[in-house]
This record gives C-alpha cells, sequence and structure tokens, in this order.
C-alpha cells in the first residue's frame, strides 16, 4: 500500500506530532508498505529516510512551522499516487489533502493531534480569545467532516470533536512509542550525569520549554516542593522559546544547584536520560497525547500531570501515576510526596510497566493500517 502522511511541520522541527510520524512511517515500512511524508518548508535539511516530500514554503519567524498554500508539481504528482493520505495538520496539510482526495478520489484519515484552541492563546494573542476559538469551531468540523476517519488520541477529545458537531466517524486510536527500546536503553545514564549521588530523587520534564508547556508553573511548583524534599532535583530535556526565561528564574529563585537546564537531546537518547530519573512530571495543559508522558511510562516511571484531557486519559490515579488540580501548591504537594515515598514510586512504577503494551507503535500502527485497509477497499467498491 501507498500511504501519504500530510504534515505542516516535519523534521529538523522535533516535538510530538513529528516524531510520531516518523515512528508510524518507520513501523509501516518494516512491514512492506511505501510510505511518503508531504511537509513544506526547510528544503535544505539533509533527510536520513527516504520519501520525504518537500514543497518551497515561507518560515513562520522561529515557530518551526512554514507558510505555503500549494504542493510543489512533484509532490502533487506524487501524492496523487497514494492509495490513502492521513493529514497530522488540518490547516494547510488539510487544504492540500481535500485537493487531492476531490481529484483523485482516494481516503483521508484526519488525526486531531492538538488542542489548537489552547495553542491560538500561545502564539495568536494579538487574536482576542472568543474569536481564534469561534474560527477554530467553525472551521475543524468542517474539514473534519470532509474526510472519511478522525482519530482522537484521547476519548475526551473524541468527544469535544463530537461536541463541536464532528460527525464523520471517529476512533480513538492512542499514539504510539517504541516501547521496546525505551524499556531497554542502549547507554543507560545514572544520576551522576547531572552532578548527583544516587540516593537524589530527580523528577524529569522531557519536552519544548514553551509557554504552552507550562514550564514556570512547574518551576514554581518545584521550589515549593524542594523546601520539603532536600534530596529533590528537576532536570528539564529539551530547548524552546522560554529556555533563557527559565534560566533566569532558576538563578533568581536560588534553584541552580537543584534544577538542571539538559537542553536538547537527539530523540533515540532520551530513553537513556529516563532510566536515571525517579518519576516524571508535565504541568502541560495543552496536549492531546503526549509522547513524552507514553515514554515515561514505557519507561516504567511513575507520573505525574494535570487534570486535562490527554493526561487523564492516560495517568491513572494512584495506579502509574497521580493527578492534579491547575494548582501550584497542590501539584508541589504531590510532587513532594512522590520525591518521599520510594514504597508510592516503586507501586507506580509496576503499574507503568503493566499497561505500557498498549501504547506499544506496533500495535496502534497495526489499528491505523486496518481502516486504511478498509477505507481504500471500501472506496474502490463504491467505484465498481
Amino acid at each position: 500500500m501507498r500511504i501519504g502522511q500530510l504534515t505542516d511541520c516535519y523534521k529538523p522541527v522535533i516535538n510530538g506530532v513529528t516524531n510520531f510520524i516518523a515512528l508510524h512511517k518507520k513501523t509501516l515500512e518494516s512491514w512492506g508498505h511505501e510510505v511518503y511524508v508531504f511537509t513544506i518548508g526547510h528544503e535544505e535539511y539533509q533527510d536520513l529516510e527516504p520519501n520525504v516530500i518537500r514543497s518551497p514554503a515561507v518560515p513562520l519567524s522561529d515557530t518551526g512551522y512554514n507558510l505555503s498554500f500549494r504542493y510543489s508539481p512533484r509532490a502533487r504528482r506524487l501524492a496523487e499516487q497514494m492509495d490513502v493520505l492521513h493529514v497530522h495538520h488540518p490547516f494547510l496539510a488539510g487544504r492540500q489533502a481535500l485537493r487531492i482526495s476531490r481529484k483523485v478520489n482516494v481516503p483521508i484519515v484526519f488525526t486531531n493531534h492538538t488542542r489548537y484552541d489552547l495553542y491560538a492563546r500561545y502564539y495568536l494573542p494579538f487574536v482576542p480569545a472568543p474569536l481564534s476559538e469561534n474560527v477554530l469551531e467553525t472551521y475543524l468540523p468542517r474539514f473534519a467532516n470532509q474526510c472519511d476517519l478522525v482519530v482522537a488520541p484521547c476519548r475526551h477529545i473524541a468527544k469535544r470533536l463530537k461536541v463541536m458537531g464532528v460527525n464523520t466517524p471517529i476512533e480513538v486510536i492512542p499514539n504510539g512509542v517504541e516501547v521496546k527500546r525505551i524499556a531497554n536503553p542502549t547507554a543507560p545514564l545514572t544520576k551522576a550525569a547531572l552532578g548527583l549521588p544516587e540516593e537524589a530523587c530527580v523528577a524529569v520534564f522531557v519536552g519544548r520549554v514553551a509557554a504552552e508547556k507550562n514550564v514556570v508553573f512547574l518551576l514554581r511548583a518545584f521550589s515549593r516542593a524542594a523546601t520539603k524534599a532536600p534530596d529533590l532535583h528537576l532536570a528539564i530535556i529539551g530547548d524552546g522559546p522560554q529556555s533563557e526565561h527559565i534560566r533566569e528564574l532558576i538563578s533568581w529563585t536560588g534553584l541552580a544547584q537543584r534544577v538542571h537546564l539538559v537542553g536538547a537531546v537527539p530523540y533515540e537518547q532520551v530513553p537513556n536520560w529516563l532510566v536515571m530519573a525517579d518519576f516524571f512530571v508535565t504541568a502541560s495543559v495543552s496536549e492531546v497525547h503526549p509522547l513524552a508522558l507514553l515514554e515515561a511510562l514505557a519507561a516504567g516511571l511513575p507520573t505525574l500531570g494535570i487534570l486535562s484531557p490527554g493526561i487523564e486519559d492516560t495517568i491513572e490515579e494512584e495506579k502509574n501515576g497521580l493527578l492534579s488540580p491547575r494548582d501550584v501548591d497542590a501539584f508541589a504537594d504531590r510532587m513532594t510526596r512522590l520525591a518521599t515515598d520510594a514504597e508510592l514510586r516503586a507501586r507506580l512504577a509496576v503499574g507503568a510497566r503493566r499497561i505500557r503494551a498498549r501504547f506499544d507503535i506496533r500495535r496502534t500502527s497495526a489499528q491505523l493500517l486496518a481502516h486504511y485497509e478498509r477505507l481504500v477497499e471500501e472506496r474502490r467498491r463504491r467505484k465498481r
């Protein structure tokens, strides 16, 4: 089968969506399928994988995203040869998919990876929130209803899409990660990598250091937990537009010896860092189904997050982690509890390992592939 993955951004931009597309593509290719990624911008980037088709675009500041209204002639010709199109962003990639589908009559699958309403607040602050939300609530269901299948990575997003007026069939299929690789890191690090003794307790955050990840909230909560848990440290793995601001806050609050800014780490090396941590933390409420959280569970780490879609679909309270309301003191209390209760961490780690198989990329890709094949067959029958 020839499968087209359409996305508004791809490598060298690293985020949950690009990582998922790459993993999904790699898995499908290992099963003998021909998979293409159609994207825009970063034409100078040297792809290390086959069949990444880029079209010219104009960069949108330093966001990693680009602006283009049409694929190149070569990209369009190739996309028209696909058996199925899987869209990962509803805007630029979505419009291209609709044009191609109408022309050559191929099915479209759309995965709603992102809380676009929340991202608009961070990256379009000059647009009043009610206006951006109204535009999204009009555009998103209109686009989704022109697709053959909508994939929601978690049940909360499926429910939200239905409330918005999406009538296209919706399937809840979680994102996937390479569980086996993450659970068995090739070069595991110890706490000495951070200059810490083994008895230190390390909470780890992995992700983009940006406003939508709520890193400032996380730092505020950590500063309060640190006063009650003297052995607690925080490792922040990632980079982003707020990195310098976070560095200044760490210095200003006197936490330089307790908060460790690791910076960006190559994706394939993340498991080596996870293994040295005692638990995983995230304060983001903009996620749909974050890969960083799934990777933490695959590594067998207890987790802590804020009650929000995607997070509460993944963290099971008192089973594989703890959930907190969006309150700094409440989050700090739970962080303190994880830092000071080794027995709790051990119990939650067992729970993390128990559920990680459900997020294995081979399982989730097989579910998507079954839908691709069904949609292609249905379309072929209608052509007869």
